[in-house]
């Protein structure tokens, strides 16, 4: 299954399962020092940012990939949803005819088949940012119980790939979200979009690490690169 049919499948539980997102939501847009007017968002999802936005804009882009998300961001006349994916160069070109003061993406770019080039792009738009991706220290202790190899990149190397691009500041946080059981924890795990269409383990595999996880929470690293 694609990442995008994945966050479409399980679009009308995301609200409920995306405290962390939410939580990366609030830290990026308190990097924001100006009242932008016209605002870029890379990843758009369900709109977490738009919704929480508190000043005035003229206009707000949100582009995602997952119609299902799209369906459930807010609309208005302020507001186009456009039904992109940030890996594909044609997006850009189309943006690029456009102008904006700034850019967001929050909990997404980390899906970004080549975040090299899709940094290249956004580095075209020549707008001020506040991005957000999560690293491969999330679910660490998950993927070291498992023995699987992290899915995401390192904040080492997205810190090196951004510095070619961006004068920019560059942060890591991390944070943790508890559960009352294991299963829950992966009821979240599946829901929420944040493991993308990775299905590894069988489900005799499943059940062991989910006996085998020494932790009652998740743990989650998030890298901010702001301008």
């Amino acid at each position: 299954m694609k990442i995008s049919k994945e966050f479409s499948k399980h679009a009308t539980h995301y609200e409920e399962h995306n405290t962390v997102q939410k939580l990366v939501a609030e830290k990026l847009l308190s990097l924001v020092k100006s009242h932008p007017k016209h605002i870029l968002d890379l990843g758009c999802g369900s709109g977490v940012l738009c919704k929480s936005i508190n000043w005035n804009y003229e206009n707000f882009t949100g582009v995602d990939f997952a119609p299902g998300m799209l369906e459930l961001h807010p609309k208005s006349e302020k507001i186009e949803c456009i039904n992109g994916n940030f890996n594909d160069s044609l997006l850009f070109e189309n943006l690029q005819t456009r102008e904006y003061d700034y850019i967001l993406s929050a909990s997404s770019l980390q899906w970004a088949v080549n975040l090299e080039s899709v940094f290249e792009s956004i580095s075209k738009l020549k707008a001020p940012m506040s991005l957000a991706l999560f690293t491969s220290g999330t679910f660490k202790t998950l993927n070291e119980t498992a023995s699987i190899k992290p899915l995401l990149r390192s904040a080492q190397e997205i810190e090196k790939l951004q510095k070619k691009y961006f004068n920019a500041q560059f942060e890591v946080l991390k944070y943790r979200l508890d559960f009352e059981s294991v299963r829950d924890m992966f009821v979240y795990i599946k829901r929420s979009g944040v493991s993308g269409s990775r299905n590894l383990l069988s489900y005799k595999e499943m059940k062991k690490l989910m006996s085998e996880y020494p932790l009652g929470y998740l743990e989650f690293e998030v890298a901010f690169i702001y301008s």
